[in-house]
């Protein structure tokens, strides 16, 4: 092939390649596989982006953009209604407080409503909240030796050289 001669291959692949596809609020990459490019997603991990890759027919190591518009709005769909096509078990926000009701949040929402459930536990002053109030490890891990946030805990032998330079002057 000259270097005169266009490549029309390489043309018709990318025109029908979507380069960001929007879900929410979100643009994914249209470029990754779907299943990579659903774990952009907040809220949507490795399995949860292979579930609904299952649930739509498409293949997971498929290119996202290139996908059908059909296709695309069946994923989005699928993403939009998750909680109610697995088991509750697997959804990230399970007995809401207030209407009791379990749903599965992605991208912004699960940002708000993982923020105002800390912001209750500390108000009412749970065990958590006070955790969480503190600064301190809240579901139950060792704080002997870490999660200590003051400065370094050996011996720092710079400040004691700097001390003793001085010191000597």
């Amino acid at each position: 092939m000259s270097a005169e001669e266009p490549n029309t291959a390489g043309e018709d692949g990318e025109e029908d390649l979507r380069y960001f596809v929007r879900i929410g609020r979100t643009d994914l990459d249209g470029t990754k596989s779907v299943e990579r490019s659903l774990t952009d997603l907040e809220g949507i991990g490795r399995r949860a982006a292979r579930v609904i890759a299952d649930r739509a027919g498409v293949d997971r190591t498929a290119t996202f953009g290139a996908l059908d518009d059909e296709k695309i709005d069946e994923i989005v769909a699928l993403v939009e209604g998750f909680a109610d096509e697995v088991p509750d078990w697997f959804t990230n926000h399970r007995n809401g407080f207030f209407d009791g009701e379990t749903t599965h949040e992605t991208g912004n929402d699960l940002r708000l409503t993982r923020r105002q459930d800390i912001n209750r536990m500390k108000m009412i002053d749970s065990y958590r909240g006070v955790r969480h109030k503190r600064g301190q490890k809240v579901r139950g891990q060792r704080t002997k030796s870490t999660g200590r946030s003051e400065g370094t805990i050996g011996v720092n032998v710079e400040a004691i050289k700097e001390e003793a330079e001085e010191g000597g002057e």
